[in-house]
């Protein structure tokens, strides 16, 4: 299929179009919500009348802690639920991610560390292990090379090499 571009000016138009109608949704919900609020006040709240004696007026300040002491029990009790629900929600939720399987992978950083730290973060700090990797390994006795009897002045050893006299000597040694 082929697709067309819309103008600018078409975008425009129909995103102006489209805040409007939003705008008069938000408009008639809030409208709503107020004739709802109403409408549960004056069903649940009688109105006020106060009485002229002080006992009268004693009793219906009673009353009215007991009504708030109500109310409060079942707000408390609601959140209680709410929260239970929510905590509920956030298990399914981790569960359903195990169950998909699909992690996503971080990306790892490459960190220099001595084997003393690696077997420290390993099994956690408790415990102490230190890690001498020179303990195990056998040990060699060098052996010592035997230096020639004979040590002569290496002055000497040049002064008969030098020239051709001393070149001819060395091949004819050698041959």
């Amino acid at each position: 299929m082929s697709e067309k571009k819309i103008t600018s000016s078409r975008r425009h138009h129909l995103k102006s179009v489209l805040l409007g109608i939003a705008k008069d949704l938000l408009e008639k919900e809030a409208a709503k919500v107020i004739t709802d609020k109403e409408a549960y006040m004056a069903e649940h709240c009688h109105p006020l009348s106060l009485p002229g004696s002080v006992q009268e007026l004693q009793d219906l300040c009673k009353k009215l802690h007991q009504d708030i002491d109500r109310i409060d029990e079942e707000r408390y009790d609601l959140e209680v639920k709410v929260n239970k629900a929510d905590k509920e929600i956030e298990d399914l939720k981790i569960k359903v991610i195990d169950l998909k399987g699909k992690f996503k992978k971080p990306t790892l950083r490459k960190v220099r560390m001595s084997a003393d730290q690696m077997l420290q973060a390993l099994l956690g700090s408790k415990h102490k292990v230190s890690l001498d990797l020179r303990a195990n390994l056998k040990q060699v006795k060098k052996e010592v090379k035997e230096e020639p009897a004979e040590v002569g002045d290496w002055r000497k050893n040049i002064e008969d090499k030098a020239g051709m006299d001393g070149r001819k000597k060395m091949f004819e040694g050698e041959a």
